[in-house]
């Protein structure tokens, strides 16, 4: 297993291109289903989580840290919670799916952060499998559920059970 692992670290340029490809995508799709839509909130979603991925690939991945991808998520959360509250449109099934996934990954980064830098663990152990695999599942189906805008695991109807918002499908 952290031979697989180990692969994933030599292949993680090559899928941060590609998550970000695939937001890029999810932007993209939203651009052209939006032309003729009063709400505008999956295209501006989908650019912010664009923006935030290509920026995160400007990092020098041989220098960069688990803390900074860290703040970029948090910094990305700020972004679209702050989006959420000045928008005029109702928030689509895609806000619940990104702050959820965007909170995973920054819990994952910190967690890493600890282990690596703070306890100084310097061999396998199965969190490191954890955090590789869901690492990228979670920023899969971020852009996926762009593209869908899909609560296809109920997730935002999970959370908004107890509110009065109303959720776009």
């Amino acid at each position: 297993m952290s031979d697989i692992i180990w692969a994933l670290v030599y292949a993680s340029p090559y899928l941060a291109v590609f998550i970000s490809w695939f937001f890029l995508i999810a932007f993209l799709f939203n651009l052209s289903t939006s032309i003729n839509k009063k709400n505008k909130s999956s295209l501006v979603l989908s650019f912010i989580m664009m923006v935030s991925y290509f920026m995160t690939n400007l990092i020098d991945m041989s220098v960069a840290t688990h803390m900074d991808y860290l703040l970029f998520d948090v910094s990305t959360i700020f972004i679209i919670i702050v989006f959420n509250f000045f928008s005029p449109w109702e928030k689509p099934a895609a806000f619940y799916y990104l702050i959820v996934g965007l909170s995973i990954n920054a819990s994952l980064y910190l967690m890493m952060h600890y282990d690596i830098n703070i306890a100084k663990t310097l061999e396998y152990w199965w969190f490191w499998a954890l955090y590789a695999f869901w690492v990228y599942i979670n920023d899969f189906l971020m852009a996926l559920v762009l593209i869908l805008n899909k609560d296809f695991l109920r997730l935002a109807k999970f959370i908004n059970h107890n509110f009065s918002n109303k959720v776009v499908s």
